[in-house]
């Protein structure tokens, strides 16, 4: 899938939110059969964040900046772009203004 879906049909939803630096990075879980995401928002600020398994993050509304790890150049990513990260690094993700909307897949 080259785009992130506008929704995604027979979920299962985590209703405890996943919450980070003090409430400015909140999400929650959605498990479709075998395939984990979360869903959340990105409030302004730059966070850094490590990864297990590899992840493509769509970024759904509002604009974001991000860096991988070992990496010294940022760059922008706004509604209806991705990028991916892979597992076991970190990256990090900064929002200037607004509110960056997001769909973390765990591939």
């Amino acid at each position: 899938m080259s785009t992130a879906p506008e929704k995604i049909e027979n979920v299962t939803a985590v209703c405890k939110a996943n919450v980070y630096f003090d409430g400015k990075v909140v999400s929650h879980t959605i498990l479709s059969g075998q395939q984990k995401r979360t869903l959340g928002l990105i409030y302004p600020g730059s966070y850094t964040f490590n990864t297990g398994a590899p992840e493509r993050m769509d970024i759904i509304a509002g604009v974001s900046r991000m860096r991988l790890a070992g990496q010294t150049e940022w760059k922008t990513f706004a509604a209806g772009t991705f990028f991916r990260v892979p597992g076991h690094s970190s990256f990090e993700i900064a929002v200037d203004s607004g509110i960056a909307e997001y769909l973390c897949s765990f591939e």
